[in-house]
């Protein structure tokens, strides 16, 4: 499955990433499919830049966004903004699991 996700490159203490598509399996620092743009959390305001065209096709081929970068395309306008509440964290569901017994 595909993931568009965040890649961090830089040096120690000055993080740096760029937006890719790659195979979810595959570690954070191999090589990736396609490169949509970068994110620098370093500047003032953060700097998040993308090709919106690029990422809407691969969208499209079925490319999964993880959250933090879910995050990232909401404030730009390319995906609507999850309901609260849809998605569960894995810690909710194992102390819901924990009070059943």
């Amino acid at each position: 499955m595909l993931k568009i996700r965040l890649k961090r490159i830089g040096k120690k203490g000055q993080a740096f990433y760029r937006v890719v598509v790659m195979e979810s399996t595959k570690a954070r620092s191999s090589n990736s499919v396609a490169d949509l743009g970068s994110y620098n959390p370093h500047t003032k305001p953060v700097t998040f830049s993308i090709d919106e065209e690029k990422a809407k096709y691969w969208m499209s081929k079925g490319a999964q966004t993880s959250d933090t970068v879910t995050q990232y395309f909401v404030k730009a306008g390319l995906l609507k903004a999850p309901r609260k509440g849809s998605v569960q964290s894995k810690g909710a569901t194992k102390k819901k699991e924990a009070k059943k017994e």
